[in-house]
């Protein structure tokens, strides 16, 4: 009997994993619009293939491999049968590599596909609401081909790609805070007001001091051990540049100008703007080859000789993949990724620049089915909520994002059997902390340069 209810249950979830409806009338689906769960699935896929990559990127995990009897070229053997898997393909940064072109691939295709996409009742949005259980084949499909490159120059092009698509999902993240800390203190300002609780504005003072206080220790520790009397000049360049421009947009944030044009604008945005920034300052400084002025970079590399000048020496050696900023880095990745799945901002620059919809698209009414229970609900019936192509584009720089993060920005060489360090990815990481800040001061002055446009 269990059996048979098991059964009952399975097919009852087939037209959501199979099927072309986006998820209306699925009971193994929640009670929600189908555009968050579309984003939420989506994210999944995700996060499922980050989790494969820390998996194997794990220290020890090639030897434990190997220990399989018949399974490592090289490793233990069964009488009779051939040992036919590379381990040195499927674990550690060239694992990494694999697995994230896979994603891209995958993201990309359906950025493609859904190019124009305006409602649900375009053909092409129930590949987009459904199908689940064909589009995780396609990707695992995807993902074992990966695995079958020729190494080649393979690495190196693919870290050039993973280096620009990180370069722009990083100024992607700044907007997804700026949009995040612009609904916060919109909400917390609202609820003091209409409450007469003082607790609201108590909790936005505590945040807001938090964070530029965290950003302030940042500062000092950055100059305590990333520079040093007679050297590291890059570092102290980088730390203080960023420093004025916190002050810069710290000071603009509160102009009366800028409050009167924007009355939500504040500290608590610009001190989360801040933090952030100084972030990725940290992790910049971390590339470094000069291990002087980057300590933490002799953690992260093994038999270092810690005597040989660092200079301008490129310097290759076996590469521990888990560090504090690395691990920062996964941290806010997730939660970006979490709050572009379920956004619905009420900031018109901030959705013009994600290509989303104001309120989350028109809602339609729930489905109830016969048990009573509420259905996902097709919300788009009138226009789409967001971007389908430009979401997958988000998802698509994400991938590449994850195989920077996990390989720690390193370049593979060109026999790809190790990895360096270099400053074009030290570059790349202020640059974007510069046009990230460029471009919140932007969405400060934006409404007194053009008073005629809608900016709020």
């Amino acid at each position: 009997m269990g059996a048979c209810m098991a059964l009952c249950s399975l097919a009852s979830c087939a037209s959501c994993l199979c099927g072309s409806a986006p998820c209306l009338l699925c009971g193994c689906c929640p009670s929600s619009n189908s555009s968050t769960i579309t984003r939420l699935v989506f994210s999944f896929f995700l996060l499922m293939g980050t989790m494969v990559s820390v998996i194997m990127i794990l220290p020890g995990m090639e030897a434990h491999l190997r220990k399989i009897p018949g399974f490592c070229q090289g490793g233990s053997t069964i009488y009779g049968i051939e040992n036919q898997v590379n381990c040195d393909i499927i674990v550690g940064y060239k694992s990494v590599y694999r697995m994230c072109f896979a994603m891209t691939c995958f993201f990309f295709l359906f950025f493609a596909i859904m190019i124009g996409v305006r409602s649900s009742k375009d053909p092409r949005a129930p590949i987009q609401n459904g199908f689940w259980f064909f589009k995780f084949l396609i990707l695992v499909g995807i993902t074992v081909g990966a695995f079958f490159i020729p190494d080649g120059t393979f690495h190196t092009v693919w870290f050039y790609f993973g280096v620009v698509g990180s370069f722009i999902f990083i100024l992607i993240q700044l907007i997804l805070l700026i949009d995040f800390a612009h609904s916060w203190n919109k909400v917390w300002v609202e609820n003091a007001e209409n409450s007469d609780n003082k607790c609201w504005f108590a909790g936005l003072l505590s945040f807001t001091v938090l964070h530029y206080a965290l950003a302030i220790t940042a500062v000092v520790l950055f100059y305590v051990y990333y520079t040093q009397p007679d050297d590291c000049t890059e570092h102290k360049v980088f730390i203080s540049l960023n420093l004025i421009l916190c002050v810069i947009i710290s000071i603009v944030s509160i102009l009366p100008k800028i409050q009167e044009a924007q009355p939500h604008s504040g500290l608590l945005q610009a001190s989360l703007i801040s933090l952030y920034t100084m972030y990725v300052t940290w992790s910049a400084m971390t590339n470094n080859p000069n291990r002087k002025c980057n300590p933490s970079l002799l953690g992260l590399v093994s038999n270092v000789n810690t005597t040989q000048p660092s200079g301008d020496s490129k310097t290759m050696e076996a590469v521990q993949w888990w560090d504090a900023q690395g691990i920062v880095g996964l941290i806010i990745f997730l939660f970006c990724t979490l709050y572009a799945s379920i956004r619905s901002s009420s900031n018109t620059q901030v959705n013009k620049l994600m290509q989303t919809e104001e309120g989350g698209g028109s809602a339609g009414e729930a489905v109830v089915g016969e048990d009573g229970i509420r259905r996902a609900v097709d919300n788009e019936e009138e226009g789409v909520s967001y971007s389908y192509s430009f979401f997958h584009f988000h998802l698509c720089l994400a991938s590449l994002y994850i195989m920077m993060t996990l390989t720690n920005w390193y370049q593979p060489d060109t026999s790809t059997q190790t990895m360096q360090s270099i400053m074009p990815a030290v570059w790349v990481k202020m640059s974007s902390s510069w046009l990230g800040l460029g471009l919140y001061l932007w969405t400060l002055v934006a409404p007194l340069i053009f008073p005629d446009r809608d900016f709020s």
